[in-house]
């Protein structure tokens, strides 16, 4: 029960967020649920390797690639789920950290 409710918390997320951004277009909620699950598959299989792999780069650079590895999972999304479109680079980072915060919050209220 708990997943169903952290994939519906998540899909509001990005359904909010991708309203509050013009770059980012997401066609219906289904397509924000399907956003959600995809993204959280792959936040637990491949930003796990990619951390492990840039940690180099990660610790030269304080951390902050972190950022550029959530941007890149974002635009992967963006590229496997039909009918969510990233327009750009930029627009991939402020959805994460945008989309952070917005999950922040609504798993404190739930």
């Amino acid at each position: 029960m708990s997943i169903i409710l952290y994939i519906i918390v998540s899909s509001i997320a990005v359904y909010f967020t991708a309203w509050l951004l013009p770059g980012i277009s997401v066609e219906s909620f289904g397509t924000a649920i399907i956003t959600a699950i995809v993204l959280g598959v792959l936040n637990a299989v491949v930003k796990p390797l990619l951390q492990v792999l840039s940690l180099p780069i990660t610790v030269v650079t304080l951390g902050l690639f972190l950022f550029v590895i959530n941007t890149l999972i974002i635009l992967l999304v963006g590229w496997i789920v039909p009918g969510f479109h990233v327009a750009n680079f930029w627009w991939a980072l402020l959805f994460s950290v945008i989309l952070s915060i917005v999950m922040a919050i609504l798993e404190s209220v739930v």
